[in-house]
């Protein structure tokens, strides 16, 4: 039930975490292009998205905020155990990243008419670069969950310790996780500024317009090419960091890499190709594939790069663990810690097969269906034709909006369920990490609340969200007016 809270809150949390990120650089984008033009279109644009975004990141404070508490209410073992580690990165995303994005973006916000238009586009671009900063700190803590380097275990404490805090953000599976995931929430994003601007592309597609409705057409053309442009450039980014993290998964975490392919016995090696499953159906509790439909050479390919490459199997790495064999023997914390673990007893070291397959193919469809919308809607923009309202259209700007999104969860879900049945791989157990002094009555119940809670906000969220992304940009911004130091602050939207 810990871990099901935690699945809750978190899955929810990250649905505004990649809208933040990307929406605050693209809201700074076209705040730029009135800087440079002074074209009002970009103003009015700026108001507009602006005020989605700060929607959105409103909501992502609130349901993160929840997230650091559960470490010590569900998960004090954890916390206990890799404290040391886990919590620097942690405290710096707090008084380092949040801190920066926050004030930046209050500065943002009341700052419309009290500085002056050179200061206001900085705070919103270091609001931005705070998300950014986020994000480091927050992939480095979880990167060393997947590969734990940078530590060592301490017997007299029974604690692991820190050695090296530089070996956080030199980890392998960091240095690919943070493109991958930087890039997927730019997918996110754009997708959504694409769909906002061209359903009101379609709702002036009509043969009479006025000139101010000729000036929002203007308006919104640019604002969905650049969100096309930005989910076309970022897609690939997506795929091309997604395959090196792929053979970098396949380095430091082969089960998790064999269960993504449900790939029950080793494949390739010895001039064999490694086949990827394109289809796999397995028995109910998921240790026996019942059908198979495969293409060869392709897993080998995305393991290693070679078509040819062994791929270990889930059987095999099983039998291989329960005999001793380390999960990474490069991490010095496995080491010092693999005589106490053995005490620890795991015997089933195999995550659960159908969610890991299944998510990582979600992943992928999902995330190559949103970079289809945006070719496609580019494609029509550069021929001159406006998009019509009808129930296709709509169909299609709900699914290039959703589909990044799930994309981005699928993924997640993937990356920490095929984990298990570690919370750090290799050396803690996930039963071993959660609190002995918490019952499960008291999970149950606030995980009830929570969902419950969270439940509500999503309601409130996409009602605001609907609301004034219906509405449009503002008919006029008027000439922004520095006061004078004896003026009352003013929300500017």
């Amino acid at each position: 039930m810990a871990r099901w809270q935690f699945g809750i809150t978190t899955v929810y949390h990250y649905f505004f975490v990649p809208v933040t990120i990307s929406l605050s650089f693209l809201v700074a984008v076209l705040q730029t292009q009135w800087f440079r033009t002074g074209d009002d279109k970009f103003l009015r644009l700026t108001k507009f998205f602006g005020k989605l975004f700060l929607i959105n990141f409103a909501m992502g404070v609130v349901t993160g905020i929840v997230q650091e508490f559960q470490f010590g209410m569900n998960w004090s073992e954890y916390s206990r155990f890799v404290g040391d580690i886990f919590g620097a990165p942690l405290a710096l995303e707090a008084l380092l990243a949040f801190f920066l994005e926050s004030t930046f973006l209050g500065l943002w916000i009341f700052g419309w008419d009290r500085l002056s238009r050179r200061v206001h586009l900085a705070c919103i671009w270091l609001a931005a670069t705070g998300t950014l900063l986020s994000a480091v700190f927050i992939l480095a803590a979880n990167s060393f969950m997947q590969n734990p380097l940078g530590a060592t275990w301490n017997p007299l404490t029974d604690r692991a310790e820190m050695t090296d805090f530089g070996a956080l953000f030199t980890n392998p599976v960091f240095l690919v996780t943070y493109p991958h995931t930087i890039a997927a929430a730019f997918m996110t994003g754009s997708a959504f500024v694409l769909a906002v601007a061209a359903w009101h592309l379609a709702r002036l597609n009509k043969p009479e317009r006025t000139a101010h409705e000729d000036a929002d057409l203007a308006g919104y053309r640019w604002a969905t090419k650049l969100g096309a442009w930005v989910l076309l450039g970022a897609g690939i980014a997506t795929v091309i960091s997604g395959d090196l993290q792929a053979k970098v998964m396949y380095q430091v975490q082969p089960m998790k890499m064999a269960a993504a392919e449900a790939l029950y016995e080793t494949a390739g090696g010895n001039g064999e190709m490694a086949p990827f499953s394109l289809l796999t159906i397995g028995s109910l509790d998921g240790t026996e594939p019942v059908f198979e439909l495969h293409v060869p050479g392709v897993l080998g390919f995305l393991a290693a790069g070679d078509p040819f490459a062994e791929v270990p199997g889930i059987r095999n790495l099983q039998a291989a663990y329960q005999q001793g064999e380390l999960v990474n023997p490069n991490s010095p914390l496995q080491q010092a810690y693999a005589e106490k673990l053995r005490a620890v007893g795991i015997t089933d070291f195999t995550p659960n097969i159908p969610v890991s397959y299944w998510t990582f193919r979600i992943m992928m469809t999902l995330g190559f269906i949103a970079i289809g919308i945006g070719a496609f809607t580019l494609w029509q923009l550069q021929r001159k034709r406006l998009p019509k309202m009808t129930p296709w259209f709509n169909l299609w700007m709900t699914v290039v909006v959703l589909a990044p999104l799930f994309a981005n969860s699928a993924g997640w879900i993937f990356t920490e369920m095929g984990r298990q049945p570690w919370v750090v791989a290799g050396v803690l157990p996930t039963a071993s990490a959660v609190s002995p002094g918490v019952g499960a009555g008291t999970v149950f119940a606030t995980m009830v609340g929570y969902t419950v809670l969270y439940g509500a906000l999503a309601v409130v969220e996409v009602g605001l969200l609907l609301k004034f992304a219906r509405q449009g940009m503002p008919a006029e911004v008027p000439e922004v007016e520095i006061k004078g130091e004896d003026d009352v602050l003013s929300f500017a939207y």
